[in-house]
């Protein structure tokens, strides 16, 4: 199963490739984005699987996604299973 969590783009680097944040957190990734039917551009959300952009999300989509991860994550700690 792969979990697809709102990467934002934050550079344009050369030969349609991104440099991108993961979720909210500090991780960054390099990806290209030959395969979007648009160019992407910086302050995009996209969906990132095996180092290619797949989907450009709406930004209140992405950040809802995020919001619900964040409350998951809270609630398995409460739990202790992280």
């Amino acid at each position: 199963m792969c979990l697809a969590i709102p990467a934002k783009v934050v550079e344009k680097l050369e030969n349609s490739m991104l440099k991108v944040r993961v979720g909210n957190g500090p991780t960054l990734l390099t990806a290209s984005g030959m395969l979007l039917p648009e160019p992407a551009e910086v302050g995009d959300y996209l969906i990132v699987h095996a180092g290619f952009a797949m989907k450009r999300l709406d930004p209140r989509e992405a950040e809802e996604s995020l919001a619900a991860l964040r409350e998951f994550a809270t609630a398995l700690e409460k739990d202790g299973q992280i």
